[in-house]
């Protein structure tokens, strides 16, 4: 049985980023909506002072987050313009590609927290 996999990235946003970071983001997110299918979350939250800013993706399998992962080193290049990252979560156990392409990611100074083993509970896609 396949298992969902939910991925938190969390990121410092640069001095003097925020506003650039905020017009540069609708377009990368219109673009995965468009593009990834099987992201059936993907989400950002800044802080309250826009100093941080958390991205949420669910995945309903390995499968689709290999997808997603699919072009992210040129996302993320474009996207390191504005933020640093500071740690990544996955929940769920992902491709053995992805789990090493997280862990370089990371980078010096950066956490990543891996939780494989899912306990139970349900991803409801729609309001039943």
């Amino acid at each position: 049985m396949s298992e969902p996999i939910v991925f938190i990235s969390h990121h410092r946003i640069k001095e003097g980023k925020l506003d650039g970071f905020k017009q540069f983001s609708p377009g990368v997110m219109e673009q995965i909506e468009a593009s990834k299918p099987g992201t059936v979350a993907f989400l950002g939250y800044f802080n309250e002072d826009g100093t941080e800013v958390s991205f949420i993706h669910v995945f309903p399998d390995a499968e689709a987050m290999d997808l997603h992962v699919e072009g992210a080193g040129e996302r993320s290049k474009k996207a390191y313009e504005f933020i640093e990252p500071q740690a990544f979560e996955i929940y769920g156990r992902p491709s053995d590609q992805v789990l090493e392409m997280m862990k370089q990611a990371t980078g010096p100074g950066a956490a990543l927290i891996v939780q494989p083993q899912l306990l139970g509970g349900y991803l409801r896609l729609k309001p039943g």
